[in-house]
């Protein structure tokens, strides 16, 4: 009986002595999840490459060179990436350029000028934007925002910044009437991260102590000013961070862009034509591909919007990390 008490006891303390520092146990697991994945993100990559051996030894950097002239031809077995790598980029970057002042002035209204009685349902209809499944934003595009705003909106843009020597080259028309354009897919883009841009940014912007606020209220800042000059680049890094959850979801959005860019493989430049992104030409094509030649090729573009996600995310994490490392000494100043 003794023996057993004793082992009983020996038992606890070792339990006790592995348990007691319990951000070891925790740690190690988080690290170990970190370990999955990276794992996970290197076998797709890997996985990727491999499945797009035949594509990469046949067009080699070819595939990738930006040319007016690139084609895609499944019939005669020749591909070029470089106009759904140009759209993707483009309707992306035309997104965020025009989300970034909306959704931040979103999130300082929700966040600082709102009042109590009206900021819980137009929080609840952000987040609620942000939930609905981007086939909706497609047909909603197809429908009625393409013929009413975009057509019109494309005319105008053609009409008079087309005009112009050099900025004329993302602008030249016509729009076909249907609006099924890289302008159109741009402007979906731009809606649909809207509400995600706005909700982290509004987070952000509440998060930051009241402290900052009274403090540059009793210096005799204005209201424009707290915000402005100090509530902005005091949460920076985190607004910045925001961004790259958008810019994500814009290269990556497969379903609403494929209904409203117009699915055409053409050399124009415009932002006023119909064209194609990466991940709508394997969403059309990849079921059908009539070639291994051409099953590969779609793969190889896969693995090039992965590689350029990552790309971009990695860049977007460094600033994030420059603008954080000078946030406290900027809010100290």
């Amino acid at each position: 009986m003794k023996n057993t008490t004793q082992h009983t006891n020996r038992l606890s303390t070792l339990i006790k002595k592995t348990t007691q520092h319990g951000d070891r146990p925790w740690n190690a697991l988080l690290f170990l999840f970190s370990l999955l994945v990276i794992a996970l993100m290197l076998s797709i990559g890997w996985m990727l490459w491999q499945q797009s051996s035949d594509a990469r030894m046949t067009f080699g950097f070819n595939f990738l060179q930006p040319t007016r002239d690139a084609s895609w031809d499944p019939v005669n077995d020749h591909f070029q990436a470089w106009p759904f790598i140009y759209g993707t980029l483009l309707t992306s970057l035309v997104a965020i350029l025009l989300a970034v002042p909306i959704s931040v002035g979103i999130a300082v209204f929700l966040a600082e000028l709102c009042p109590r009685w009206l900021r819980t349902p137009l929080n609840w209809l952000v987040e609620l934007l942000a939930a609905i499944p981007s086939v909706i934003y497609g047909l909603w595009g197809i429908f009625i925002f393409l013929p009413k705003v975009i057509t019109p909106f494309g005319k105008a843009l053609a009409a008079t910044l087309g005009k112009i020597p050099v900025l004329g080259t993302l602008f030249v028309g016509p729009i076909p009437e249907s609006g099924a354009s890289r302008l159109a897919a741009a402007v979906i883009l731009t809606i649909m991260i809207i509400p995600t841009i706005a909700a982290v940014s509004r987070d952000v912007l509440l998060a930051i102590p009241n402290s900052q606020r009274e403090a540059s209220l009793a210096l005799g800042a204005t209201k424009w000013e707290t915000i402005w000059q100090v509530l902005i680049p005091y949460g920076l890094s985190g607004i910045l961070g925001a961004l790259i959850l958008g810019l994500g979801r814009a290269l990556g959005e497969t379903m609403a862009v494929t209904m409203v860019i117009g699915n055409s493989i053409e050399g124009s430049l415009s932002l006023l034509r119909p064209g194609y992104t990466m991940s709508s030409i394997i969403a059309n094509e990849f079921a059908e591909a009539v070639s291994k030649l051409h099953t590969q090729s779609l793969i190889e573009i896969g693995f090039v919007l992965f590689v350029l996600t990552l790309l971009l995310n990695i860049v977007a994490r460094f600033l994030v990390w420059r603008v954080a490392r000078k946030t406290p000494q900027d809010a100290r100043a």
